[in-house]
């Protein structure tokens, strides 16, 4: 394992967000399994929250696909990973008020959770799914009134 995945992996377990990330995973009734760089795999998840294929808690990756179909989506995997760095970034469940914060712009700007949502477009929007959306008309109009 890399020095940094490493890393990653000791301060999302410290912060407690890779814990969360194994309740949530078990409360779904799907099973964490190691799956290298320091990151937990379950798949099979079966709450209806949140409506995501797939998504992430700490080192938690957890998808309602099964494990070995999660696996297989490399792009969607990377997707996921960088998300953990990211609550190791933010001190771990911090980062669940500040995704929803971002979120919450991104739609007011596009109509969309994601595609503005700063912690969505740090770890690729395409490998996550995304498609690039444009500001809403209103908005669109005010920015070309500026130029």
């Amino acid at each position: 394992m890399r020095g940094r995945h490493r890393v990653r992996a000791v301060v999302n377990l410290v912060n407690g967000s890779t814990a969360a990330g194994v309740a949530v995973a078990v409360a779904g009734r799907a099973r964490p399994r190691g799956a290298g760089d320091g990151l937990l795999v379950a798949g099979e998840y079966r709450l209806p929250v949140p409506a995501a294929p797939a998504f992430c808690l700490g080192n938690v990756l957890i998808s309602r696909w099964p494990e070995q179909r999660f696996r297989g989506a490399e792009r969607l995997f990377a997707h996921e990973a960088r998300h953990a760095s990211q609550y190791a970034w933010c001190g771990g469940l911090a980062m669940l008020p500040l995704y929803g914060l971002a979120a919450l712009v991104s739609w007011g700007l596009t109509g969309d959770f994601g595609n503005r949502n700063v912690f969505e477009v740090r770890a690729g929007l395409a490998d996550g799914g995304y498609s690039v959306k444009p500001l809403r008309p209103g908005l669109r109009r005010m920015r070309a009134g500026r130029a």
